[in-house]
């Protein structure tokens, strides 16, 4: 660590957390977050547009903005906050501290971005919202994007997703676009599982992780909250319905760039049970210095082999089908029939369809169901 950054680390607060020197984002990276964005730059065109954005992005005019409307956290303004910042720093060895800024807006919400060096913004709704540990957790949530290089991605989504709306009445015109648009929201959906394992690594406190990611989906009600009964949410949510579910539940996340909060709150716990988090708080990571070395292969196979496991593993009945199916577990029109219309195997009987079954086999129309709004999404994108 340069003499200029082990400075800029002094006075972090008291209480004793264990560091991770020169640690490196695979050690908390979710397996999805690495195949999606893999997936991501093998779209046709994706070198294309980045290549163009990376020199037309108005970098300058971002900072510029945040600086001149914003407050800028430092010693003098939002003493604790900056404390928190460089406590997270120093706690995932980020070595340059990256500015940070809280912006007037009552909508919870954090975000990392920054093509050249990424900026962190706070709203004021959010600091307003959590608590000290909670709100440590969501900066090293931020941290933990910065050093995950996340902000690139971050700022050409922001960037796309405005100009998809500006041509949006060519016809045509933005088709492409919204390509890039999708795979980049699908990518940054899983990136939020790998920043919030950053948060709790950052903050060490899993329960504060819990409050806040429950404050952020029910506002400041923690006397008539749960944590347990909102987990159960998250398993109810995955479980639950049948196939036409599953359908809705794929129709109301496209348009969001964050995952749902129960689903988040239920994966940062199942984590924090693993064995590869009690490694990393034993001391026992991926280092920076090794990434040059990583096998691209074998970051494939994990990811694969993680995709499996969700599959195996999942109780979301399409997840449950896709194993059946995939273990060559019976016959899959029939399979699609019964869970649509939720009979059982018998219900053709001997004699085949009983009447009627050729219009209770036909899905619902999934319209367009309210769902969550399209945004940045709440508190720690």
């Amino acid at each position: 660590m340069t003499e200029r950054s082990h400075e800029s680390h002094e006075n972090v607060p008291s209480r004793q957390r264990r560091r991770f020197a020169g640690i490196s984002s695979r050690a908390y990276e979710h397996p999805a977050d690495r195949s999606a964005l893999v997936a991501l730059r093998k779209l046709s065109g994706f070198d294309t547009v980045f290549k163009t954005l990376s020199g037309l992005l108005p970098e300058r005019s971002l900072r510029l903005l945040f600086l001149s409307d914003s407050v800028r956290v430092s010693d003098a303004q939002f003493a604790h906050l900056n404390d928190m910042l460089r406590d997270a720093c120093y706690i995932l060895d980020l070595e340059k501290v990256p500015p940070m800024y809280v912006n007037q807006d009552p909508q919870p919400n954090a975000m990392c971005i920054g093509l050249d060096e990424p900026i962190i913004v706070v709203t004021t709704g959010l600091v307003e919202l959590l608590d000290e540990e909670e709100m440590r957790a969501v900066i090293g949530h931020e941290v933990g994007h910065a050093l995950s290089g996340h902000a690139v991605y971050r700022t050409i989504l922001l960037f796309l997703t405005s100009i998809a709306l500006k041509v949006a009445w060519i016809p045509l015109g933005n088709v492409a676009i919204m390509a890039i648009v999708t795979a980049l929201r699908e990518w940054f959906r899983k990136s939020e599982l790998s920043a919030d394992r950053a948060g709790l690594l950052v903050g060490q406190d899993l329960q504060a992780s819990m409050r806040g990611l429950m404050k952020i989906a029910g506002g400041n009600h923690l006397h008539e909250m749960n944590v347990d009964a909102f987990l159960a949410q998250a398993d109810e949510y995955e479980k639950g319905g049948d196939l036409r579910d599953s359908v809705l539940k794929i129709l109301n996340l496209l348009p969001r760039s964050h995952p749902f909060t129960t689903v988040r709150a239920a994966e940062l716990k199942k984590w924090s049970e693993t064995r590869d988090y009690q490694r990393i708080m034993d001391g026992h990571y991926p280092r920076r210095d090794e990434d040059k070395d990583t096998s691209v292969t074998d970051s494939f196979r994990e990811s694969a082999a993680h995709y499996a496991d969700t599959v195996r593993s999942s109780k979301d009945p399409l997840m449950k089908l896709v194993g059946d199916i995939a273990g060559g577990a019976g016959d899959l029109g029939g399979k699609l029939r019964d869970k649509f219309t939720g009979q059982g195997g018998s219900s053709a009987g001997k004699g085949g369809a009983t009447d009627g079954s050729a219009d209770s086999a036909r899905p619902e129309e999934p319209g367009n169901p309210d769902g969550p709004g399209t945004g940045s999404g709440p508190a720690g994108s």
